[in-house]
């Protein structure tokens, strides 16, 4: 009987630890859990496991390998969040996988990506016909996203590319777009932006510049 207390009392603690300790991670779905929040997951799971079984050892054994998983997953997630390279390294970006309607077959090889996997994924968001795909883009999650063509021609069937991101310029999306930098600076400086530091988000599309200040900033009207 007092075997089974304790194994009940394990896994009692080590539920609340492992649900605090996802709480303090932050809300993510599982299709996004990038490759550094994934191995934390498996991690503790393990360990958790491990702890109920072994009821020789003190639970603290387990419990402090946890805390400092934690510590480390919410450290790189701190620096993730304050630099734009620490995050390409650790997650990271995006791959278009298809192009206005053509298939990056470049792309998908860098990705290990094959057409079995496209097919699969187009299926699971019921498009048949791969004819119907504007633009698909391999998200860092593993995830794809799908944008379909346009059936009235009225739009650019151009996709959001961010043009500024925590205040630093994406110099690789300006050539995307045929635009150089000294062209979005003094864009931005004829509708009253200066500092792009000031900048948290800057996309421009169809035309037209979306832009979003940091916390703490003025909008512009």
């Amino acid at each position: 009987m007092e075997e089974y207390l304790t194994i009940i009392l394990r896994t009692f603690l080590l539920y609340i630890l492992i649900f605090v300790i996802f709480r303090l991670m932050g809300k993510r779905e599982i299709g996004e859990l990038s490759i550094l929040d994934l191995v934390v997951f498996m991690m503790i799971a393990e360990m958790a496991a491990i702890a109920i079984e072994d009821r020789q050892s003190t639970i603290f054994y387990t419990i402090v390998p946890m805390v400092f998983l934690m510590l480390i997953q919410m450290t790189l997630a701190y620096f993730s969040l304050k630099s734009q390279r620490f995050r390409l390294l650790m997650d990271g970006k995006p791959t278009v996988i298809i192009n206005k309607g053509k298939i990056d077959e470049k792309a998908m090889r860098s990705q290990r990506y094959n057409f079995d996997d496209l097919l699969l994924q187009l299926r699971e968001k019921d498009i048949r016909n791969i004819a119907d795909v504007e633009f698909a883009i391999l998200e860092t999650s593993g995830r794809l996203s799908v944008i379909k063509k346009e059936k009235n021609k009225k739009k650019s069937g151009e996709i959001t590319l961010p043009l500024i991101v925590d205040g630093n310029v994406r110099d690789e999306n300006l050539t995307k777009i045929n635009k150089t930098n000294f062209w979005l600076r003094q864009e931005l400086r004829k509708r009253g932006y200066d500092n792009l530091k000031d900048i948290s988000f800057c996309s421009f599309q169809d035309g037209q510049f979306f832009i979003d200040l940091k916390d703490g900033k003025e909008q512009k009207s």
